[in-house]
């Protein structure tokens, strides 16, 4: 009984532990699921090495643009070092040339401090430049065909010039006394006594018509006073502006600046020298129409001009009943441009200048404006010429002293500035001019001995004077006879600010504008080229030269 009983319970307990439900097998269901897992197993890998090669590609294109920006960053600093290598090599070249530039210019004042062969008295076979063949090997006529040139046409053409000074100067006289009594010494400007300038006055005029140059010097009334002050007096200006000056009108008294328009009562025909129209009426001023505009303390060009030419009108009405001739304005933008035109036909034209003198010495601020040439910068209405006019007619009368008997020397200059005048009518004006001409003659005197201008040196000297010309022009270099230049002898007077100051180029303009040049440097070849057919003409017939009035000619 116990052992069935046993054995029952064993079998419920095997059958219970086989049970299906109880204890399942764990293969059972592998053979249906197993392709879906291998399946699922093998796309899962698939993602698994996309995501690698994704992964893989994005560090290389990472390691890439670090590589290219490594290579940028050393380009970058390879540049950076080569253009701090170039801005050094570009430093140091600068700074060469500025030694180098510094050595030069110390090296100039130095030459041009030392004695040179342009110091008086100096041999003639010193002068630098001159030798060889110059002037493009042309060649001038003989001695014996300018020597008939000049007794047939130079010397003819001034015969009439001491009659004719003398015919001007007594008109001159009696238009300026009638100026003077027309104004009065307490409100009007001082007019002073007339002086010859120029060729007329230097003997080497040649072209007709004769035409005379008078500076007329002027002041303010008391206690007013002109107070000029030069470019090279401590004030910085433009290099095209030197040569020239100011005129502050100050009072006598304290040195204060000040108008006298404001303080004195006009005539109805003077007009103020610092004012214009624009201008409220000042207290006190009972001008009929108001003059006084601005603070400016400087004289001004412009209404000299105007100043002038209503003065010399009004003296001409008071006196023209003693003439049988009429007297008429040049030009218009010149003050003091005058031309006596008689019944016949023929006319005698003269310059009225108005100037100041600078301290008491002769030098002059000439009041009209000057013309610049092709678009150059013209001068402020304020700014005034220095004028060496009365310098120059001192020191060719002091030379003429020390020279032999019929020196020839204003023979050159007229023989020159005959050809330029005719080349003129030729081709039309250049840049060079008659003043150009005597400076260059100005520098030969000072540096030939007296006995090298002998008459019959003439032609030996026209020839070295335009050698000098061609030289200054080739080297667009042309200096001041006074302005600078330590070898004037201290007799003429000069003041210390004009001999302390830097020389001044007269060919300055040149170096700035290359047409101007080019058309100068032409023309004058063109001169020197036509000179011997020229004066060959001339010698053998002397044409007529009469002059004409200009169509526009105002009459006063």
């Amino acid at each position: 009984m116990a052992l069935g009983l046993f054995r029952v319970c064993l079998v419920v307990v095997t059958a219970i532990i086989n049970h299906p439900l109880l204890f399942p097998r764990e293969n059972a269901t592998v053979p249906e699921n197993e392709e879906e897992i291998i399946r699922q197993m093998q796309a899962h890998q698939e993602k698994l090495q996309l995501e690698q090669l994704r992964l893989e590609e994005e560090v290389a294109r990472l390691a890439a643009e670090k590589e290219a920006e490594k290579e940028a960053l050393e380009r970058l600093a390879a540049e950076g070092q080569q253009q701090n290598e170039s801005r050094a090599a570009w430093d140091l070249w600068s700074t060469l040339c500025m030694i180098l530039f510094l050595v030069i210019e110390v090296w100039r004042q130095d030459h041009q401090d030392a004695p040179s062969p342009e110091c008086l008295g100096a041999d003639e076979d010193e002068l630098p430049g001159l030798d060889g063949t110059p002037l493009r090997g042309l060649t001038l006529p003989s001695k014996a065909t300018l020597d008939r040139f000049y007794e047939r046409c130079i010397r003819g053409a001034l015969a009439d010039a001491p009659r004719t000074r003398e015919f001007v100067e007594g008109f001159v006289d009696d238009l300026l006394e009638a100026l003077r009594s027309l104004c009065s010494r307490d409100t009007d400007m001082e007019v002073e006594d007339f002086i010859g300038v120029d060729s007329m006055y230097e003997n080497w005029q040649v072209n007709k018509p004769l035409l005379c140059d008078l500076f007329v010097p002027f002041m303010p009334p008391e206690p007013y006073r002109f107070h000029p002050e030069l470019w090279c007096s401590s004030r910085s200006v433009p290099l095209d502006r030197q040569g020239y000056g100011q005129i502050k009108v100050v009072r006598a008294d304290d040195d204060t600046l000040g108008c006298i328009c404001g303080k004195t009562k006009l005539g109805e025909d003077m007009l103020c020298l610092l004012h214009g129209k624009n201008n409220v009426v000042r207290p006190g001023s009972e001008a009929k129409d108001p003059l006084c505009v601005g603070d400016s303390p400087y004289l001004d060009t412009m209404r000299v001009l105007k100043w002038f030419q209503t003065a010399l009108t009004r003296a001409w009405h008071r006196i023209n009943h003693k003439y049988e001739f009429d007297l008429a304005f040049g030009q218009l933008d010149t003050p003091g441009s005058l031309k006596i035109r008689f019944r016949s036909g023929k006319f005698m034209p003269f310059n009225l200048i108005p100037v100041i003198q600078y301290d008491d010495s002769d030098l002059y601020l000439v009041s009209h404006l000057t013309r610049e040439p092709c678009g150059g910068t013209p001068p402020s209405s304020t700014d005034w010429l220095l004028s060496f006019a009365v310098y120059e007619r001192h020191f060719l009368r002091m030379t003429s002293k020390a020279l032999p008997e019929g020196a020839c020397h204003l023979s050159c200059l007229q023989i020159a500035s005959f050809l330029l005048s005719k080349q003129s009518r030729l081709t039309g004006p250049s840049r060079l001019s008659n003043y150009h001409l005597k400076t260059a003659l100005l520098h030969l005197l000072l540096a030939r001995r007296p006995a090298a201008w002998k008459a019959e040196q003439l032609d030996a000297r026209l020839h070295e004077l335009l050698c000098f010309l061609e030289k200054s022009l080739l080297e667009k270099k042309l200096h001041h006879f006074f302005i600078g230049n330590c070898k004037v002898p201290e007799a003429m007077g000069l003041p210390e600010a004009i001999r302390r100051a830097e020389p001044l180029n007269l060919f300055r303009p040149f170096v700035l504008q290359r047409s101007l040049y080019r058309k100068t440097v032409d023309s004058f070849y063109e001169m020197l080229k036509n000179a011997p057919a020229l004066i060959s003409e001339y010698s053998l017939h002397i044409p007529s030269d009469h002059g004409s009035l200009p169509s526009k000619a105002v009459i006063l």
